[in-house]
């Protein structure tokens, strides 16, 4: 049976704006800190990835304090090519959903499977743009996108910008995904762009 946690009643914000707009400066060095604002330009979330951890974990905060986690990222091992990657509510420790990555494929093209709260395969997310050139020219723009039950529920694209790198990210209005999921699998395709860069 395909389940997959949802936020109860009316989505409470953050989780309920539907169009996100996530910042983080263009060097990667001084990179490692993602914001991430509501469509009237007020921070509504932040993440800072940490340099030296064995197993990807990290937290979505709602603000720089990072005295309120949101959601929680978390692979389940370290090393693999199909890692699963968890989905939690940081406050009730929820599991909303998964990824796993489509391990060979995803060497020059990110590419998942969404899985839901009981690890049924319930659709896909990965890159839409030219992957592969843009190992080599990371100035190309990138664009993803995420599949549930043959439906879009969510896109990410990236807009130009000289001094920041910058992306949008949009959840289908009344899509079949908890926006929780949505967002904390946006912010792990961010990641993986981060690290790359970071080579």
């Amino acid at each position: 049976m395909n389940t997959l946690a949802t936020t109860g009643g009316s989505a409470a914000a953050p989780f309920g704006l539907g169009n996100y707009t996530i910042k983080r400066p263009f060097l990667t060095l001084f990179g490692r800190k993602f914001h991430v604002f509501g469509p009237d330009g007020s921070q509504v979330m932040f993440v800072k990835h940490k340099i030296l951890t064995f197993k990807d974990e990290w937290n979505i905060y709602a603000d720089e304090s990072e005295s309120n986690a949101l959601i929680r990222v978390k692979a389940r091992q370290a090393i693999g090519l199909n890692i699963v990657t968890d989905v939690f509510d940081a406050k009730s420790g929820e599991k909303v959903g998964a990824v796993r990555n489509k391990g060979l494929k995803s060497i020059v093209r990110d590419t998942w499977e969404v899985l839901d709260t009981a690890d049924n395969v319930i659709g896909s997310f990965g890159e839409d743009s030219n992957a592969l050139l843009r190992r080599f020219i990371p100035i190309l723009l990138g664009h993803w996108h995420m599949d549930v039950g043959g439906t879009s529920v969510a896109k990410i694209d990236q807009v130009f910008r000289f001094f920041t790198k910058e992306f949008t990210l949009a959840i289908t209005p009344g899509a079949k995904v908890d926006p929780r999921l949505a967002i904390g699998c946006a912010m792990l395709a961010l990641m993986r762009e981060l690290m790359r860069e970071a080579r």
